[in-house]
Order: C-alpha cells, then structure tokens, then sequence
C-alpha cells in the first residue's frame, strides 16, 4: 500500500486487512477490492492479506490463484499467505475465512472482508475499538428456523451461549420483541474485525468445529450449512467482550464499504458512490484485461449491461424483498454470477 501522509498516520492505528481468495470467481473479485481500496484509500498505512487456501486432500482441484492474478495483486501492495485447510475445504468454503485467520501475524489487529466487498471511502479513518470486536448488521433473519412445535429462537441461542458458558442475556436487545429474530445477536460474517486474528481465529474454528461435530439438541432439526460461521461468530464475538457495532462504524455497509455480493444486484441497488468506484477502480488497462476473464464483470462492467440493469430500477422505491429485483433482472435476461 502506499505510505500514509504524517497527518494521516497520526489519526488512526495502521490496521491489517484480510480477504480470503483462490482460483475462479473470488480471485477476480479479490483484484477488484484491492483495486478499489488504492483508488478510495491511497494512504492506507496496513497491509493487504490474500488469504490462499493450498491444495490437499480437502480440495478435488488445485484451489490457488492463477499466476497472472497473482502478480496482479501483489503488483497493488497485497501479500499473499498461504494456508492449509485442516477442518473445512471444498465442503464448506466458508470455513476459509476461520482458518485463515490463523495464517495471520500475531497481536496485529484485523479487519476480514469477503472478496465481494469495494471500498467507497477511507476505510483507514474508521474509528474500530479493536477491544471490542463487532461483525455486520447488513443481515436477513436466515437461521435458526423456528419450527412450529421445536424450540424457539431464545431457546436455540441461549442453548448455544451456554454450550461455550457465554452470557447470553448480556447479548440481548431488548428493544426488540421476544421471539423476534433481531432481538438475538446475528451478523453476517462479510466483515469482522478483532485485536488479534490468531486468538479470534483459535475461537472461531474452535466454536465452528464443536457446533458441527457436537450440536446441542435444541439445534437437532436445524441446518448449520451454510450457516456455520454465522452461527458460530456472534459467540466468538461475545467471548472477546466484543457486540453491536455502534454508530462510529456506520461508514461499513455505508459510505466507506460496500459488500455488493452480485453484481447485478449492485447495479440494481447501490449508490451512485459505489458504481463510480466500482467502474473507476477496474478501468486501467491492467486491471481490465484480467477481470474481462471474469463473464459477469466483462459483461456488467464493461460492456454496458450494468448500467442497463440500473435503469430498470429506482433506487428511492426498491422492491422490499430481494427476491423480486433479483426476479425482474432474470426476466429481462441480465442476470449472472
């Protein structure tokens, strides 16, 4: 990364960053969010981790980067480290994002975003308390489903709490109902961020690996996959005094990132902010010719079916339920990932 300005590296402690990438889909993507962090945040004082599963018996394919991306990115400051799968793999992807953590140095404080993430802003001004870790609130109510006669939501957290001798009623938001999905601390695990990735990452695949070998019965009916992490970081969150983010964060999943997912539906949904970055970041010839391997982003970005996508929809009246933008862009034959 480039080096800070004095004034700047005074404001804000030099943070790492983590992202998790291996060949196909998120190596093209990874190329986009380094790209996008040098554009929004040249004075970014951190380093820039490629987290790259290796091959073993966890993987049917070679799962590393191809060279070209590789050199692509460590040509924009990142480092690639490599990591061993010795829990999840193929079977579960996003077990990466647990154990790669532990590829990480030591007592460095982190944040970890997923590939399908841009960067908007100044992420190295964001005010995180590396002391008190949260997660992302850009969440839907996906797990636990309740059945009609099984345990509730309050049962099933509580039950998970106690597995780990948490304190599950500190957790709580009162604010919100019993038995209302919102009251039970749920993140999505597209970032987090803690003071060291070895000690939350010794945690994380702890809690996963013994929530998935040894669940307790109140989560008998219930599906883990592809839930797992979600699951189990709300724990991991709470046992290093971490929670909510509060308001200082706004600028994640706000004006300083945004973690688009796919990229039709970015077009659909984001800000003018995040589709100028998104078209500005990847314009180098450098960087155009490699994420042209990539369909979506060939066909969204540069050949102009982004922008048609955008003018089916009006961002200040967007359908509710995600479903139906994804629907409408499927109907006009424009949607890919």
């Amino acid at each position: 990364m480039v080096k800070p300005t004095p004034e700047s590296a005074k404001s804000r402690p030099a943070f790492n960053i983590m992202i998790v990438a291996q060949a196909g889909r998120l190596s093209y993507e990874a190329l986009l969010f380094a790209a996008t962090l040098r554009h929004s945040d040249p004075t970014f004082a951190g380093r820039l981790f490629v987290a790259e599963p290796q091959p073993s018996d966890r993987w049917p394919n070679d799962p590393r980067l191809k060279p070209h991306i590789r050199d692509a990115l460590e040509e924009m400051g990142a480092e690639i480290i490599p990591f061993t799968n010795q829990h999840f793999g193929h079977d579960y992807p996003n077990g990466n994002k647990i154990e790669a953590l532990l590829a990480l140095p030591k007592g460095a404080p982190f944040v970890f975003f997923d590939t399908d993430t841009v960067i908007t802003g100044a992420l190295s001004q964001v005010p995180f308390d590396f002391n008190r870790p949260a997660a992302s609130m850009k969440r839907e109510g996906t797990w636990p489903k309740v059945e009609l006669y099984g345990p509730g939501y309050g049962a099933t957290w509580k039950s998970l709490y106690d597995k780990f001798d948490l304190d599950y009623e500190a957790t709580l938001d009162l604010r919100q109902p019993d038995e209302y999905w919102q009251r039970y601390l749920y993140f999505n695990a597209g970032w987090f961020f803690g003071p060291c990735p070895r000690a939350f990452g010794q945690r994380f695949r702890d809690y996963a690996v013994a929530i998935r070998d040894d669940r307790p019965d109140a989560l008998v009916c219930q599906e883990l996959f592809p839930w797992l992490d979600q699951i189990a970081l709300p724990l991991v969150i709470t046992s290093f005094d971490g929670g909510r983010p509060g308001p200082e964060l706004a600028g994640l999943d706000g004006n300083v990132t945004c973690h688009w997912r796919v990229l039709p539906l970015a077009y659909a949904r984001e800000s003018d902010q995040v589709i100028e970055v998104i078209e500005t970041a990847s314009a180098p010839n450098k960087i155009k010719k490699i994420l042209k391997e990539y369909e979506p982003m060939k066909r969204m970005i540069y050949q102009g079916r982004g922008r048609k996508v955008r003018a089916m929809f009006n961002r200040d009246a967007l359908p509710r339920r995600e479903q139906k933008i994804r629907n409408q862009i499927k109907r006009e034959g424009f949607w890919m990932r």
